[in-house]
């Protein structure tokens, strides 16, 4: 068994391609929409199934918010520098409704350097620095 991809609901879907594609790096890998059943998919990522893990964003039509709860942690993506990568988008982030909620720095009781992005619908999204990956 493996992972193949992890739905994410969001209220505007090109504002949040583009958080994804642009800011993140990640690919637009496909899109479906479903104009009978009111949804449209788009599915991004570093690379396609099988050999990668997909995010699914699923916009409903007429649905511009989620109340995100309290179960949902965050989407940890590895990068070669958390410093860099902030620095790369943060001058995109409010034009996206997204914003860097913890400065990249080392974790608490650790040396591994993080940082939090909060993305467009307020999923949070970690960094953490891997060196070249």
């Amino acid at each position: 068994m493996r992972i193949l991809h992890t739905m994410l609901r969001v209220g505007d879907l090109q504002r949040s391609i583009a958080f994804y594609t642009e800011g993140l790096g990640m690919q637009l890998l496909r899109t479906t929409d479903r104009p009978e059943q009111q949804y449209t998919l788009a599915f991004v990522g570093y690379g396609s199934n099988p050999e990668h893990a997909e995010l699914e964003l699923t916009y409903n039509y007429g649905v511009e918010k989620y109340e995100l709860g309290t179960a949902y942690g965050h989407i940890a993506l590895g990068v070669d520098s958390v410093a860099a990568t902030c620095d790369g988008i943060r001058p995109k982030l409010a034009a996206w409704g997204a914003s860097i909620t913890r400065e990249p720095g080392p974790v608490k009781g650790g040396r591994t350097v993080i940082a939090f992005i909060t993305d467009p619908d307020g999923y949070k999204v970690e960094l953490i620095e891997r060196g070249t990956v």
